[in-house]
């Protein structure tokens, strides 16, 4: 007894070391575990075993993946031990099978770690054996020989390997004892031996109490009660062809199908040797219930639905009994071997482990984990993945029947914002079966595009004087980018235009792209600008581009006309003689206006505004020349006030007046060249305005000096002739009056080079002039009505927008200009 304590003592610590190791199997690590273990028991140090810190699996979110084993099993991310989460029963989970193993699959992130764990779960003899009835009734003739056996029921056992029935043992009695056999990979059989010839008269019944005893430590035990009642006459017994009947049949045969026929034969004659065949049902499973069998000839019929993946193999007892008053019978066995058929399509699980995917995944990340099983044996239960159509994602074996689904090419968010990845399992059965399965791959966004202008260049029209914070213009570019990546703010890249920054100008609206103006612009300043506004989204890290934006600023009729020389001078009379002997059309003044505006803001007009002179003056509505309507008459008066209208062509026009008094004289010699000053107030003079008339004074006779020399120095260069020169400023009405203008056209301007007082003609540079009739009054108030001037004689007057002029008509020299 104290060796078998000893012995005893060294397996329980084995089994305890046994159950705390763990190895670590190709490509996952392996733990044991035995049922019905208390929950909280730790079953391994999982950080240790996984190489790994406590503090990273807390950190980087280790977790095990949802799945039928996960409710048995959690990890303690503060000390890394695998523990036991629930109770755990071997039996229901495996049934009768010899190795019960439950997977794990744990991951890890940053990076993405994806470990896998196979727990063995070690059975306890936690069950006892058990027979179906509680008691056995059994009827064995007096005549029966010494040496027969009976066959009795064998006891269910739930436990698997050492822990289910293993023996037999019989209550103490003198004619029958127990023979226990153990076929190997078999189940557990005993048979009851008469050893003494049986007395009716002196016992007729017989108890006894056989039990079933199991290899767990300490054992279990079941028992039943046996009642052998017996009986007399028939002796002989049936007996089969051969002990053991092997057979084969397919899964999907149908019911009714033929599996094998058992024979047995009884030497007695009459009932007694008459043979009836029946099962044995000899534990507690149902599984001979899809067979059956012909009492009279022993075939045996499928009668139910075979499953290979359930059964693999069947073992009938088949009992041949006699119909004699005491009815004899002996057993055999029935090995039914179930082949497989290709009835099974494979079954795909998918475990997503991340909801999107950036489109900026590398190659080889791990999208989901893919589990198939197939319940087909053999080349039935191999299985094939394919994915359907072209998609950037492949397949990768991890282990056995695990696959990860992962990227294999680059992904486009804007392109394809979501895959639905279709996966094919096919089978290698003939005919192969398949099954699909469809995961939904979500594309998150990464900020890989900049907001994009619709042109490169955009062209904005502003109106002069317009108000101050008005919107000029809206500018718009669009992110194919979602979320902050496409929010995109508007801003103006820092430059300058004409010493000033364009922000002075301008701003802008960072959300909407409104461009407002910061002032009033004036087209006779700042006719254009140009800057950059730059659009960034809000992405990390963010993107930008740049559009070109031009703008130009639109004329507005804001000027009214001016008034030039020589009457232009404010507070002063203008007055012009006329000889009483004039003819009709004579040349009385010529006024000469210019317009700061361009186009038809600056396109002018003249007009006699006061009534009086209208019978007598006239104006030219384009040249601003004054004559004669008719010759003087004796009722005429000597003076006519004029009132000479200047109009623009604006919306609306502006207009602006000189008065003129044209004085009537009797005879040429009393023309002159006067002004009368309209009075003025008097005031105090000032030293202030003292300085003012000494500076000026001073001033305009250092111009006229240095005027006076030009001319002189550029009279004896050149021959006199006239010059042509390209300035942009004056341009003409097609009457030939003449305006400022700021468009760039060629005139050619003569006058007298011999008088005083001349009148400006203005010809376009096309035209030719010829010799002209000009009015011109010289300083000694002679008049000369007509003075024929030769061509060499005309100079060109050039007005830039300083009122440059310049001489000569001559091409022969650039150096033979006017004044400049």
């Amino acid at each position: 007894m104290a060796v078998n304590a000893q012995h005893s003592c060294w397996f329980w610590i084995f089994f305890s070391v046994l159950f705390r190791c763990w190895t670590i199997a190709t490509g996952q690590i392996a733990y044991s575990v035995s049922e019905e273990t208390n929950p909280g028991t730790t079953i391994g140090n999982l950080a240790k075993d996984l190489n790994l810190n406590v503090q990273d699996i807390e950190h980087r979110g280790f977790q095990i993946v949802s799945g039928p084993n996960e409710r048995y099993f959690h990890v303690n991310l503060k000390t890394g031990m695998l523990q036991v989460r629930e109770r755990i029963d071997r039996e229901e989970l495996c049934g009768r099978s010899s190795k019960c193993t439950l997977e794990l699959e744990a991951i890890l992130n940053s990076p993405l770690n994806v470990y896998r764990i196979e727990i063995n779960i070690l059975d306890i003899n936690d069950n006892a054996p058990a027979f179906r009835n509680s008691k056995i009734y059994l009827n064995i003739s007096e005549q029966t020989f010494l040496g027969q056996r009976f066959t009795l029921p064998s006891a269910h056992d739930a436990d698997v390997g050492s822990n289910t029935v293993k023996n037999y043992k019989l209550s103490p009695n003198e004619p029958f004892s127990l023979d226990v056999q153990s076929g190997g990979e078999q189940s557990v059989s005993a048979e009851l031996v008469l050893q003494k010839a049986l007395d009716r008269e002196r016992q007729a019944v017989i108890h006894l109490t056989l039990t079933a005893l199991d290899g767990g430590k300490p054992p279990r035990s079941g028992t039943v009660l046996i009642i052998v009642n017996v009986i007399d006459v028939n002796d002989n017994i049936p007996v089969f062809t051969k002990p053991l009947y092997k057979a084969r049949i397919a899964e999907n045969s149908a019911p009714g199908t033929s599996v094998i026929t058992v024979t047995a034969n009884d030497p007695d004659e009459g009932l007694n040797g008459e043979v009836l065949y029946s099962f044995i049902n000899h534990d507690n499973e149902n599984i001979i219930n899809v067979f059956s069998i012909n009492s009279l000839t022993g075939e045996i019929f499928v009668n139910g639905v075979l499953d290979y993946e359930e059964n693999p193999a069947v073992e009938i007892r088949v009992k041949a009994e006699d119909r004699g008053s005491n009815p004899r019978a002996s057993h055999c066995k029935v090995i039914v071997e179930i082949l497989d058929v290709n009835d099974n399509s494979p079954d795909v699980s998918v475990t997503s482990l991340i909801n999107t995917v950036q489109e900026d995944s590398p190659v080889g990340t791990i999208v989901s984990l893919i589990n198939v099983k197939d319940g087909d044996a053999g080349k039935n239960g191999n299985v094939q993945l394919n994915l359907l159509d072209s998609i950037p994602f492949k397949i990768e074996s991890t282990y056995k029947n695990r696959y990860a689904l992962a990227v294999n090419g680059p992904l486009d968010r804007e392109s394809v914002s979501q895959y639905n990845v279709t996966i094919i399992a096919t089978d290698e059965g003939s005919p192969p079966l398949s099954s699909t399965s469809v995961i939904a791959v979500h594309i998150s966004d990464v900020n890989d595009n900049a907001p994009r202008f619709p042109k490169p260049t955009i062209v904005v029209y502003v109106k002069e004087n317009s108000h101050v914070g008005a919107v000029i213009c809206a500018v718009s570019a669009f992110d194919p980018d979602v979320g902050d990546n496409s929010k995109i703010t508007y801003s103006i890249v820092r430059s300058s235009f004409k010493s000033a920054l364009v922000t002075s100008f301008v701003s802008i609206n960072s959300e909407s792209g409104d461009l407002h103006s910061l002032q009033s612009f004036n087209y006779e300043e700042m006719k254009t600008f140009e800057f950059k506004v730059q659009a960034t989204d809000a992405g990390v890290p963010p993107l930008s581009s740049n559009v070109t934006v031009n703008v130009f600023i639109t004329d507005e009729n804001d000027n009214s006309p001016t008034i030039l020389p020589p009457y232009s001078e404010h507070g002063s009379l203008n007055t012009e003689n006329v000889p009483y002997s004039a003819e009709a059309g004579y040349f009385v003044a010529k006024v000469r206006a210019v317009d700061a505006d361009s186009g038809y803001n600056a396109l002018l007009s003249y007009h006699i505004s006061d009534g009086k002179g209208n019978n007598l003056f006239r104006i030219g509505t384009s040249s601003g020349e004054i004559r004669t309507k008719r010759r003087m008459s004796d009722n005429d008066l000597k003076t006519h006030p004029l009132v000479v209208l200047v109009c623009d062509h604006g919306e609306p026009s502006l207009s602006t007046t000189v008065s003129i008094d044209v004085v009537v004289v009797e005879n040429t010699g009393d023309i002159q060249t006067s002004f009368k000053h309209v009075p003025v107030k008097e005031e105090k003079f000032s030293d202030l305005n003292l300085y003012l008339l000494i500076g000026i004074v001073a001033v305009s006779v250092i111009f006229l000096l240095s005027l006076i020399i030009m001319v002189a120095m550029k009279c004896h260069r050149t021959d006199g002739s006239c010059s042509k020169y390209s300035a942009p400023v004056i341009t003409t009405h097609p009457d030939g009056s003449w305006s400022y203008s700021k468009a760039t056209q060629q005139y050619d301007v003569c006058f007298s080079s011999d008088t005083l007082k001349s009148d400006i003609m203005v010809f376009p540079a096309s035209y030719t002039p010829v010799d002209a009739e000009l009015i011109s009054i010289n300083g000694g108030d002679t008049f000369n009505r007509t003075q024929t001037l030769p061509n060499k004689e005309k100079a060109v007057v050039r007005f830039t927008e300083g009122f440059v002029w310049s001489t000569a008509q001559t091409r022969q020299s650039d150096s033979a200009s006017g004044i400049k």
